[in-house]
């Protein structure tokens, strides 16, 4: 394995280390990683970003090297953690950046601190339509964790990651991002690890699909620069979700990358620096305007009541569109 062109560092807030990457100089970017991954995700667009920016990759509690303490894994305590890193790194605003989980973190940062959200870069993110993988489901099931401690015992850890690889390598549909799954697998041979997986995904995943969602809040990105990455032929998240952003938050940009799955950024790293680069040179940072949100609260708030007095769901509802 080739050298990685940065340093893992760490800090404790709050009693729990925190691992993160910091490198570059310029304006913020914080990379989000998704649902049992870590910061190493970013390592093909990384190197790049941070020749212009100051970019910010930690391993959310639970994940990677940060610890994984009985802590809060809902999306509000993650935002919190990411808020919490910037003040100590002495950064006031930043551009978020998320992939998968990490996108609806993303949202939530932005949601819950917009003073300090620059823009919202959106990869394959959670939080715009129902559906999700049947594997991400499962997570929440009452047997999945005694099952993954069988199946994450040495002999059969091993058998089953390399499997996953060679899948990853024969060119059978939907196996692309079987690599990335099998280094997922791997992690969970920790029992710390499983337990902050399952109560992450008990938060924002039942067995009908996603719970959380952005729509009942998504006017109040009105102002917000926001672009939206997918892959294509993507399993864990359907491409059409892309489409709702359409719905939601009209002014986003939406980049769809053929030939790419759950992880664009890794399947075209050049192609994501690109369109990273562009929006940040192409839209100007979010003012945050207390009287602006305000009034956007009166109006989106009078109109879910009046819709709800009607027997209608709050706000616009989803366009379910096909795929491009």
């Amino acid at each position: 394995m080739a050298a990685r062109p940065y340093e893992v560092q760490y800090l404790t807030i709050h009693g729990h280390r925190r691992a993160f990457v910091k490198m570059g100089s310029g304006p913020a970017l914080v990379l989000l990683h998704g649902l049992g991954c870590d910061h190493t995700m970013w390592d093909p667009v990384i190197e790049k970003l941070a020749r212009r920016c100051t970019v910010i990759a930690p391993d959310l509690l639970g994940h990677g090297q940060s610890d994984k303490p009985r802590a809060d894994y809902s999306l509000g305590g993650y935002a919190n953690g990411v808020r919490d890193l910037l003040t100590v790194f002495g950064i006031d605003r930043a551009t978020v950046v998320g992939h998968s989980f990490g996108g609806g973190v993303a949202m939530q940062f932005g949601y819950q601190f917009p003073e300090r959200t620059e823009r919202m870069i959106l990869v394959a993110p959670g939080g715009l339509g129902p559906e999700v993988s049947v594997a991400v489901k499962m997570i929440q099931g009452f047997g999945w964790d005694k099952l993954m401690r069988v199946l994450t015992q040495p002999g059969l850890r091993h058998l089953g990651r390399a499997g996953l690889r060679v899948l990853a390598r024969s060119g059978l549909p939907r196996t692309r991002d079987l690599a990335e799954v099998a280094e997922i697998y791997d992690s969970w041979r920790d029992a710390r690890t499983r337990f902050a997986i399952r109560h992450l995904v008990r938060g924002v995943v039942d067995w009908r699909g996603q719970i959380v969602t952005m729509s009942d809040r998504a006017y109040l990105t009105e102002g917000m620069p926001i672009c939206v990455v997918w892959g294509n032929d993507d399993p864990v998240m359907p491409v059409h979700h892309a489409h709702n952003v359409a719905a939601l938050a009209p002014q986003a940009r939406v980049e769809i990358f053929p030939n790419a799955g759950h992880f664009p950024h890794k399947d075209h790293p050049e192609r994501f620096v690109k369109v990273v680069r562009d929006f940040l040179r192409t839209t100007e940072p979010s003012i945050y305007d207390r009287e602006r949100i305000r009034r956007l609260l009166e109006v989106g708030g009078s109109v879910a009541v009046q819709q709800a007095e009607a027997g209608h769901a709050p706000l616009a509802p989803v366009r379910q569109l096909g795929r491009s």
